[in-house]
């Protein structure tokens, strides 16, 4: 089977130029409709702070892909420079330049993205007799989380009850079992969430 070559050297340059832009008119289009979808997905199963978080990358992976097409770029013109002369040997080590760095930006690329970037919050809700229990909990809780935000408080006759959003240090839950413990606590449940309080 004969196989057909393009030669953008030789003959007409609009022409040439014009078959070569279509298939990045076409990867253009492919990207906004993969970003489409991925909002039309995760809006339909999520919630809104998971498609807050796809809307907040755009602009970091556009940032990306246009690093990269520039990339591409530079070492299209150095390769049609080459190709041009009937320099082979430049040709080759090009590319083979281009295929190493492409690796090392792979590879980087995939160690920033295993990274565990954030925890899981938690929400406690807490049942308490008196403002007393309230302060022994808040003390435990001030030593044994990273962080603790108190989202609700409900204060009634039967006592307190109050609803906090915390992220644990190393996974560490037995500080629910302390709290449990302490005179005037009535119960204590803690339950993982994925960002979005409700009230």
């Amino acid at each position: 089977m004969e196989q057909k070559n393009q030669d953008m050297t030789s003959g007409s340059l609009a022409k040439g130029i014009l078959f070569f832009s279509i298939p990045l008119m076409l990867s253009n289009i492919l990207q906004v409709l993969f970003n489409m979808s991925d909002i039309a997905v995760v809006g339909h199963f999520a919630g809104a702070m998971a498609l807050g978080s796809v809307g907040s990358t755009t602009i970091l992976v556009t940032m990306f892909t246009g690093f990269l097409i520039g990339l591409s770029g530079g070492i299209n013109v150095l390769v049609a420079l080459y190709y041009g002369a009937k320099n082979e040997r430049g040709v080759k080590e090009t590319v083979h330049s281009a295929a190493i760095l492409s690796l090392i930006i792979g590879v980087i690329l995939l160690l920033f993205a295993n990274r565990k970037i954030r925890k899981l919050p938690y929400i406690l809700v807490v049942s308490c007799k008196d403002e007393a229990a309230e302060q022994r909990i808040t003390e435990i809780l001030a030593k044994a989380v990273e962080y603790y935000t108190v989202k609700s408080k409900t204060v009634n006759a039967a006592g307190i009850e109050f609803t906090a959003e915390l992220r644990t240090k190393d996974a560490e839950t037995a500080f629910v079992n302390r709290i449990t413990e302490l005179e005037g606590v009535g119960n204590a449940t803690l339950v993982s969430y994925n960002g979005e309080y409700m009230g």
